[in-house]
């Protein structure tokens, strides 16, 4: 894991290397292990990693292939790496490093741009071609891997993140006005800002499951190379077989995050199903001296915080190396600045405090771990799903009671007229719910939330909080394969038994039943979830400060109307909608704009 950056001049001039230096700056936690930098012409990439595979020098990137004349910047994991190195092997490649990062050089030799086809992993990576003058850049089909770019008069920029654009853009070529469509998106899906559009007008982020190609005349393809087929395959299958297929599928997926690695690999483990789940997997996998970590906060009056008592009953279980971490609410309060200013984008969901903590104590026993994100989208295990399931109407009738945090006429009322004019999230949703390639309205939103709405939240959010301390976290529920096999699967063994039930048959008998019969939780952070003290006052700070007065984003009235009743108006999905407001707000502030 790592963090990659670059500058492709499309004027004719040379890349500014301070531009590079900048960007890789605040790409240093990402990669912490080795920096290092490659220019040709009018290309010049930076790196910074995070040394997991291939620990010795022979890893280090950029990596140049002479022989090849192709240079590669690559953040990521490709787990089938072994079996592509072997097949690569016998047509004739010579390797010098025994990571992944060179397969995908000679991968990209082999078979051009349909290499990316052949990839099993996460990933965002950028190749330079040194005879054909062009910049290849890819991510991964289910977006794990950010990838991040802003053109300019004078050519193309791209990172990992957006802090490392605007570290370059001191002479202002690149445009942060806010972007309009993405504001509605964003107070809409809950800070789900699809690809490619960001907050801001000039930064751009690569589409999951595409890749971009650009020669050095500025032309440019964009290529989708993967799409999620959710209609029921012509073989029927009994349930069981369904669930036995998902059992093989979800173990194959654990084993490929746990193998492929030089160092330690653990589990977050939050006490709930889907984590807990995993250390079972890792232990019928026969998987020994299994390391977990667990995270809780102080107790509120209203709510506990934390889950403890069944993370506590899959380590007696299991017998893990186990951490169990506690975290006071002054530190909680105290470090939540530095949780915001580690989000590439605006991130509404109160438990990325507690994800930043957490991997900042993880990281310091272990570089990899596995985690449970992705559960929940790809196997049916929100509340909402059986409500949208039942109700009537066009699918954007379906979905929008259920899902989104306002309606048009509230970001009328929250916004000035500057930022808004029409409903653009319901655009979105439309088209994506009645595309072609889904048996049911459940199937499709299924779908949407697997190759949307959950890249753009939590799968984003677990990528900047651990990568923040250099930590990888792999999603094994992410697997595409197993993601595939999951859309076809008939929605009752998703629906059934209050959601995620093909799950629930799988854990049943592997790990305890206390956890699998427990209400379902979410990370508790009670010290965010109840809008009172120094946790108000941060808002109260952030929404009446004279930037956010300047800036005109907010209707004065609605900013009033919440502050007076804080803990009172809340998303159909128990967001507050004030935090949501105050987030934004900060987060601008925080990168200077």
């Amino acid at each position: 894991m790592c963090g990659i950056c670059g500058e492709y001049r499309l004027d004719g001039g040379l890349p500014d290397l301070n531009h590079i230096q900048l960007m890789m700056n605040k790409l240093e936690k990402r990669g912490p292990d080795h920096a290092g930098t490659f220019s040709d012409g009018a290309l010049a990439f930076g790196h910074r990693r995070l040394s997991i595979l291939d620990l010795s020098e022979k890893g280090n990137q950029p990596m140049l292939d002479p022989d090849l004349s192709l240079a590669l910047v690559f953040n990521g994991t490709i787990y089938n790496h072994p079996e592509l190195r072997e097949q690569l092997t016998a047509k004739g490649h010579r390797f010098f490093s025994t990571g992944d990062s060179e397969v995908i050089l000679k991968a990209y030799a082999e078979w051009g741009e349909d290499c990316v086809k052949r990839f099993l992993g996460m990933f965002a990576f950028a190749i330079w071609d040194l005879k054909a003058r062009t910049l290849f850049m890819a991510r991964d089909r289910m977006g794990i891997k950010p990838l991040y770019y802003a053109f300019t008069d004078k050519g193309l920029r791209f990172a990992s993140n957006t802090q490392a654009l605007l570290a370059s853009n001191a002479q202002g070529e690149i445009d942060t006005s806010i972007d309009k469509a993405a504001l509605h998106h964003l107070f809409t899906l809950h800070a789900v800002v699809p690809a490619p559009m960001t907050i801001l007008k000039g930064v751009r982020k690569l589409q999951p499951a595409h890749s971009l190609l650009i020669r050095e005349n500025g032309e440019q393809t964009l290529s989708r190379y993967w799409e999620l087929n959710a209609t029921r395959p012509k073989q029927e299958r009994t349930d069981q077989e369904w669930i036995d297929a998902i059992h093989e599928s979800l173990k194959t997926a654990v084993r490929r995050r746990n193998a492929i690695s030089d160092v330690p690999v653990g589990v977050l483990l939050s006490g709930g199903l889907d984590s807990s789940l995993l250390v079972g997997l890792l232990d019928e996998i026969g998987i020994e001296h299994i390391r977990t970590y667990s995270i809780g906060f102080d107790d509120q009056p209203e709510e506990k915080g934390s889950e403890f008592e069944f993370s506590d009953a899959v380590v007696e279980r299991f017998k893990t190396d186990h951490h169990k971490i506690h975290i006071p609410n002054e530190q909680t309060l105290k470090r939540l600045p530095e949780a915001i200013s580690a989000m590439a984008e605006p991130m509404f969901g109160q438990d990325a405090i507690g994800f930043y903590l957490l991997s900042e104590q993880v990281a310091k026993d272990v570089k990899v771990v596995q985690s449970g994100q992705g559960a929940d989208e790809v196997f049916g295990g929100y509340f909402w799903y059986e409500k949208m399931n039942q109700a009537k109407g066009t699918p954007l009738e379906r979905f929008r009671p259920f899902y989104f945090d306002r309606d048009h006429e509230e970001m009328v009322e929250m916004l000035t007229p500057d930022y808004v004019d029409r409903d653009y999230t319901a655009d979105t949703m439309r088209e994506l719910l009645e595309a072609p390639g889904a048996d049911t309205f459940i199937d499709a939103v299924f779908r949407a939330d697997t190759t949307m709405l959950i890249v753009d939240d939590p799968v984003k959010r677990v990528d900047n909080m651990t990568m923040a301390h250099g930590l990888e976290a792999r999603v094994p529920f992410l697997d595409h394969q197993l993601v595939e096999l999951a859309a076809r699967m008939p929605p009752h063994l998703k629906l059934q038994d209050g959601g995620k039930y093909a799950l629930k048959q799988i854990a049943r008998g592997l790990i305890p039943d206390s956890v699998i019969d427990r209400k379902k939780g979410y990370f508790p952070v009670p010290a965010l979830k109840f809008v009172r003290g120094e946790f108000l006052e941060f808002m109260k700070d952030a929404l009446n400060s004279k930037k956010c007065r300047e800036r005109g984003l907010y209707r004065r009235e609605y900013v009033e109307k919440l502050l007076a009743a804080p803990d009172a108006y809340h998303t159909r999905i128990q967001g507050n909608k004030l935090w949501h407001m105050a987030l934004l707000e900060y987060w601008l502030q925080d990168n200077g704009l």
